[in-house]
């Protein structure tokens, strides 16, 4: 079990720093995947992430909650990039890497969620 917290506790710190990053470099990544004028948008996924990030590293022993809300939090982001990806201004590899970079790690986020949730036992 003290990988699995390990594992959750690298994801709480992956949030925070992904949540200062949409938080402010909202800029930044509105104009890398080509969507501007969706900075209000990722600068409240980024509070998003931060909260799940912080929710995550507060308790010694991660709970599977903060995890299945990372797991939800990665929908709403496959969701708005799936979106972006119609924009006909959207630089469309940037946005492709950044789905094929989130996919990923929801399958991180839904094992360490699962094996908390104990229903790998």
């Amino acid at each position: 079990m003290k990988n699995i917290y390990s594992l959750a506790r690298a994801l709480g710190w992956f949030s925070v720093a992904l949540g200062l990053l949409e938080l402010f470099g909202s800029h930044e990544l509105d104009e890398f995947l080509g969507t501007r004028g969706r900075s209000g948008v990722v600068r409240l996924f980024g509070l998003r992430e931060l909260g799940a990030g912080i929710g995550i590293l507060a308790s010694p022993q991660p709970k599977a909650g903060w995890l299945w809300a990372r797991v939800a939090g990665d929908a709403l982001d496959l969701g708005a990039l799936g979106s972006a990806a119609q924009s006909s201004r959207a630089k469309h590899d940037h946005v492709a890497a950044s789905i094929a970079a989130v996919a990923g790690v929801t399958a991180l986020d839904i094992y360490c969620a699962w094996k908390l949730s104990g229903a790998a036992k």
